[in-house]
């Protein structure tokens, strides 16, 4: 699962004075060293918002596992694979 796409679908669930936060809140996860600090995040992000927001922290759980299946490569692949956005993709290998 492409989190580039993921981040926008959470983001549209929720309203435009949240977005700022939850987009911040949603890089960090993807800036986490490791798999555990990862899962922390991911957690932390979906107990903060499912109370007032459920169908934000739906949307980002139905896809937990896709979601964390860069972990099973090199992490000096995890950038290039995080996302099918071919431009993401291609620079994120340049960056």
């Amino acid at each position: 699962r492409c989190w580039v796409h993921k981040t926008a679908n959470v983001l549209n669930r929720l309203p435009k004075s949240s977005q700022p936060k939850a987009k911040r809140f949603l890089h960090d996860i993807l800036q986490t060293e490791t798999k555990v600090d990862t899962e922390k995040a991911f957690d932390t992000f979906t107990k903060t918002y499912e109370a007032k927001y459920p169908k934000v922290a739906e949307c980002l759980l139905k896809d937990h596992e896709e979601l964390m299946s860069f972990y099973d490569f090199p992490a000096k692949h995890w950038q290039s694979i995080r996302t099918t956005n071919p431009i993401e993709s291609t620079f994120g290998t340049i960056r």
